[in-house]
């Protein structure tokens, strides 16, 4: 792949100067477009509806378990109520939230790029996920899904009533948009980085995406292969996980785990990324140990392949092999305590501002810490057997892909909000809201740790009058979240209407994406820079941007 291969991919470009927002206004420009920065608005779109519909699906599920009766849901109506959150939240929103909305906007400006390498793949890959999620709302409008998002072999393959089928091939095609946005991302950090952008100069930011990349590229096809065999046991009659016929249904968590656990990673990852800017610009520092930063997100891509089975202790294998997964998970722990290792020696006597993306950033931290020590007691073989399919594991992945990946987004939108826009918020609205969200999140979940311990197992609506209590709180926890999550929404809004118009750098913060106009221009920067300083240059007598050179000098009157 050569690199006039992929320049000759890239369109025209507008005006030189006009903003990417005004580059054309009609629907066809924007359903059309190329330009990354829109695709990542079209995106933005699309995965805060499936959001906000998924959530619908946990609204109904809190309302049904404040009450030990079933007063709301029958049991197959709550069935087919947490496999639909799930199989949204997870695949719809979870997994595409960061990579498609910041990623797609932010990853060319970081590098001093125009656009992605491939922008017609970028524009494909979004409406081959905006097929997908019809497809999965065809599902729950069709009567749904009762075997949970996992799809477990044989409930799914001969038991399950439901749209099983449909469900599956939503999430296969959906996987198809995730390689391709992978492939664009990876090529584009090799071959349009800006002169002087060397790999140790990347923003950390980038590194999670690049990592988050490979991860998907690596372990999607997984996912599909094990999707097609669904399909063809439960359309064909083959039995590849049919233990009657000479099948394993152990077989199918295996492929499904050794997908499913890197997955987190594609999601936790780039929360990574986004906190390592925001720590770094509201504590004005560099980034403490950035190499070591660096080194340990490649660590989690590379080991998060190796510790599948420990959803699998109580399944049947081995004590070695649960031995050996047990101790991959107490290693794959280091590199994420690395990270808050770093993060906080990076706030260690920073001239710390608890402006709104600072309180998220913080927030995630507290929440990804509680979330990542209660996955050692996962780790813990004889702890694991006692919570397995225990709320106990609710929580866990709980605070690990919704606390962490939802705050990290929240707080990055927060940030790069005025780069996007061009407008600012209102601040004192948004640190409200993102107190909130921490408080409420720790409301809704903690709970569940404790009645996970004392045994209610999860995928129950119906329960023993003594955990009430617990799911009273819960539920009374997630309507504070909920608010937490909603108020943004309208804050951003209005900041359309009514914001103060933004400077290019209104949080004086070092990264390339802050040296051009807000909102961008079209084509990203009016001259290309040159990088010739490390990132994060953040020191006390200079808070201001990082020295880049010009390639030729700005057009007079432009807004650097």
């Amino acid at each position: 792949m050569s690199e006039a291969l992929v320049q000759r991919d890239i369109p025209d470009a507008p005006a030189p100067g006009e903003s990417y927002l005004t580059a054309g206004t009609g629907l066809a420009s924007w359903l059309l477009t190329t330009d990354h920065k829109r695709i990542a608005l079209l995106y933005m779109a699309a995965i805060t509806f499936f959001f906000f519909l998924g959530g619908a699906g946990a609204v109904a599920m809190r309302i049904e378990l404040f009450t030990p009766q079933a007063d709301l849901l029958s049991d197959d109506a709550y069935n087919r109520a947490f496999t639909f959150h799930g199989v949204l939240m997870v695949w719809f929103f979870l997994l595409p939230s960061i990579p498609n909305i910041l990623g797609n906007f932010l990853l060319p400006l970081m590098i001093g790029a125009q656009d992605l390498a491939f922008p017609r793949l970028n524009l494909l890959s979004w409406y081959i996920f905006i097929t997908a999620g019809g497809l999965a709302i065809y599902t729950l409008l069709a009567g749904g899904v009762d075997t949970g998002w996992t799809f477990y072999t044989p409930l799914s393959t001969a038991f399950a009533n439901g749209h099983v089928l449909a469900a599956a091939a939503a999430v296969f095609i959906a996987g198809f948009s995730t390689i391709a946005t992978a492939v664009n991302f990876i090529a584009t950090v090799h071959l349009l980085r800006a002169p002087g952008m060397t790999w140790f100069r990347l923003p950390l930011f980038v590194w999670a995406i690049y990592a988050t990349s490979i991860v998907m590229v690596l372990a999607t096809p997984v996912l599909a292969m094990v999707l097609l065999l669904i399909f063809a046991e439960r359309a064909f009659g083959i039995p590849i996980f049919d233990p009657l016929r000479g099948g394993d249904p152990i077989l199918f968590q295996h492929l499904f785990w050794f997908y499913s656990h890197p997955a987190v990673y594609i999601m936790v990852l780039p929360s990574f990324g986004v906190i390592s800017e925001l720590i770094a610009c509201y504590a004005r520092r560099r980034v403490f140990g950035y190499s070591f930063m660096v080194y340990a997100i490649l660590w989690i891509a590379l080991v998060g392949f190796l510790v599948w089975g420990h959803h699998m202790f109580v399944s049947g294998q081995s004590m070695l092999a649960n031995l050996a997964f047990s101790f991959l998970s107490f290693v794959v722990a280091v590199p994420s305590a690395i990270k808050v290792f770093n993060w906080t020696a990076t706030l260690y006597r920073g001239q710390i501002i608890f402006d709104a993306p600072m309180i998220y950033a913080l927030g995630f931290v507290g929440l990804f810490t509680i979330g990542g020590l209660t996955g050692l007691f996962l780790a813990s073989i004889p702890v694991d057997v006692h919570v397995t399919d225990t709320y106990f594991v609710v929580a866990h992945f709980h605070y690990i892909m919704v606390g962490g990946a939802v705050s990290a987004l929240y707080g990055g939108l927060a940030f790069w909000w005025p780069k996007i826009t061009g407008r600012l918020y209102p601040e004192g609205w948004a640190r409200f809201a993102a107190v909130m969200m921490f408080f409420g999140f720790s409301f809704t979940f903690f709970p569940m740790f404790v009645m996970g311990f004392l045994g209610m197992p999860r995928r129950y609506h119906v329960y023993v009058p003594e955990f009430q209590v617990w799911h009273v709180l819960a539920s009374s926890g997630a309507v504070v979240l909920a608010a937490a999550y909603l108020l943004p929404m309208g804050y951003f809004a209005w900041s359309l209407v009514w914001g103060k118009r933004a400077t290019a750098n209104p949080w004086e913060a070092t990264g390339l994406e802050w040296q051009t106009a807000s909102p961008p221009p079209a084509e990203n920067f009016a001259t290309p820079p040159v990088v010739t300083q490390a990132p994060y240059d953040y020191h006390p007598e200079h808070s201001g941007p990082p020295a880049i050179e010009r390639a030729a000098q700005r057009p007079q009157g432009h807004q650097p």
